[in-house]
């Protein structure tokens, strides 16, 4: 880790602590639909006003990913957009087209045509930090930022996509919520899964709600994803890079290669959180974000 890197984690005074990361509702103004993009029907959520923020979520989960989150960056002076890829959450895909990194890259960049947001900060956790990186292969203009949460730019191993085609298999035979298992104990630490079961039912839920044949395309684009490290070295935008210290999908080694190969880029280690440190460990993301992003309009 950097100078820089720890003065992020030790340096999260108390002023941080007070109204911006408590998310207040008052100043939070919400809208929430749908949109018709790409012959998909997509759930979004937009919290707040001031600087965009479009953050991704990863496989298999939705938007909900960040409900710990939105309304403390909406505080911050940020206007939070979470969307559910096609098939994920309350998003629906044609049979046809049920989702790939580059339709969920277009999807992504056809939202923000609709909401009238020209260039956001564009934040991807796991599958959605591949996502990312596509949108920026296609639409580099469109960057304010980037923010890469628990996430990777090598491609798959050979271990790894067998991983993915089995969870894909286990989708199609036992359905998206036998998935919840697999998937929660890389998620969340022990430590969270014994003593805050909420946070695994809440989880739990979002994976359920996933079609068959999201499940399928999703496990599809993890074990096929492209080499981005190629990507890396063109991100001239600031960059975050979120890490749960107990990751053990994509260990703090794959983050430490990226900052190495991203110029500029920061890089923030979560002590006690897995691979979904952006919901484990919410209050630390968001000062985290909010302290790296303040000076991004």
């Amino acid at each position: 880790m950097n100078g820089r890197s720890a003065f992020l984690l030790a340096g999260l005074t108390a002023a941080l602590l007070g109204t911006a990361l408590a998310g207040g509702t008052d100043t939070a103004r919400q809208q929430e639909g749908f949109l018709d993009v790409n012959g998909a029907r997509i759930h979004y959520v937009s919290v707040g006003q001031g600087t965009p923020m479009l953050l991704l979520h990863g496989y298999p989960l939705s938007g909900e990913l960040f409900a710990r989150n939105r309304a403390a960056l909406a505080a911050a002076g940020y206007r939070v957009i979470t969307i559910d890829h096609r098939g994920y959450g309350q998003s629906t895909a044609p049979a046809g087209d049920p989702g790939s990194l580059q339709t969920y890259a277009k999807d992504a960049l056809a939202v923000l045509d609709q909401l009238g947001v020209p260039r956001a900060i564009v934040g991807g956790m796991s599958m959605g930090g591949p996502i990312a990186f596509e949108m920026y292969r296609q639409a580099p203009q469109r960057f304010i930022g980037l923010i890469l949460m628990g996430t990777v730019a090598n491609p798959a191993s050979l271990v790894e996509q067998s991983l993915w085609k089995g969870m894909a298999q286990k989708a199609v035979t036992f359905g998206p919520q036998s998935l919840a298992p697999e998937l929660l104990k890389d998620m969340l630490t022990g430590e969270t899964r014994l003593n805050r079961p909420a946070d695994a039912a809440f989880l739990t839920n979002i994976i359920k709600q996933a079609s068959v044949a999201a499940n399928v395309a999703g496990a599809q684009v993890l074990a096929t994803r492209p080499d981005a490290l190629p990507t890396l070295k063109t991100i001239t935008v600031p960059t975050l890079i979120l890490e749960g210290l107990e990751d053990t999908v994509y260990p703090t080694e794959f983050s430490l290669k990226m900052q190495q190969n991203i110029p500029g880029s920061t890089l923030v280690i979560i002590p006690g959180a897995a691979h979904a440190a952006i919901f484990e460990k919410a209050a630390a993301a968001n000062r985290a974000i909010i302290t790296w992003a303040k000076n991004l309009r």
